[in-house]
């Protein structure tokens, strides 16, 4: 991607910082070349969680912050939505650094369209996370062993011509989720709090499934993550919300 990208806003959340599966090549890329007004990073940005079982930061990732700073110098408004993987900076919220960084645990989005957006990671919403913990950090060591799995699967798949990239672990994880109607039940709590809260629609991320959809006349909109879709929400200069795939 070498042309600019002009966005009015641009939502992008589970980008797991501090983890070896984090696409943080791929993710420079996408934000060294777009341009928006507003910049929301939705949850579980840094993964904490990782990094006190094992500290691993590559130079690609202190780039993606580096970047993301410099844009706010240069009046991009940057919003830190806290999720569970980064929760240890919940005790100090809400937090201003400067002009044009915020870190809160929602925020609401004006849309050019005249709605009105709550932005949450959306794990508050999640009854595993919240009543479960161990539960919730087993199932991510799960998930991170699949995703380790993923490299020697795909080499061997190039063996034998299929050079599409296949992911088991997202396989996994949507079966299981799908199983116990998890992602749906998930939506529609959202968007029923949202719709509580007197809100047009509610923007997400947490279960790495980019969606947008009307669920009983509210608009769910989840960013996907980057560790494996690469995928984020832009809000376009006439209003229009769609799901961007870097590819």
């Amino acid at each position: 991607m070498n042309e600019s990208l002009f966005f009015r806003s641009v939502f992008i959340s589970d980008l797991h910082l501090g983890t070896r599966d984090a696409q943080s090549e791929r993710l420079l890329e996408f934000i060294r070349n777009v341009e928006c007004e507003n910049l929301y990073l939705v949850g579980d940005i840094i993964d904490g969680w990782e990094l006190r079982r094992n500290w691993r930061w590559s130079q690609a990732q202190s780039d993606v912050l580096q970047k993301i700073l410099r844009k706010a110098r240069k009046g991009t408004k940057v919003h830190y939505i806290i999720g569970n993987h980064d929760e240890f900076l919940r005790p100090f919220l809400p937090m201003v650094m400067g002009d044009n960084i915020t870190i809160a645990h929602e925020k609401v989005h004006y849309a050019l369209n005249g709605k009105r957006y709550l932005v949450v990671h959306g794990d508050m919403f999640d009854a595993v996370t919240m009543t479960k913990k161990w539960v919730a950090h087993l199932g991510d060591r799960c998930y991170l062993f699949l995703l380790r799995l993923n490299r020697p699967i795909n080499t061997v798949r190039r063996w034998f011509g299929k050079y599409h990239y296949w992911s088991l672990s997202k396989m996994a994880k949507q079966s299981v989720k799908q199983a116990v109607s998890f992602i749906t039940d998930y939506e529609e709590v959202l968007s029923s709090h949202a719709d509580d809260g007197g809100y047009d629609g509610v923007i997400c991320g947490h279960i790495h499934h980019a969606e947008i959809r009307v669920i009983n006349g509210i608009e769910y909109l989840n960013c996907g993550d980057w560790v494996e879709s690469c995928s984020a929400i832009i809000e376009h200069y006439d209003g229009r919300f769609e799901i961007y795939e870097h590819d």
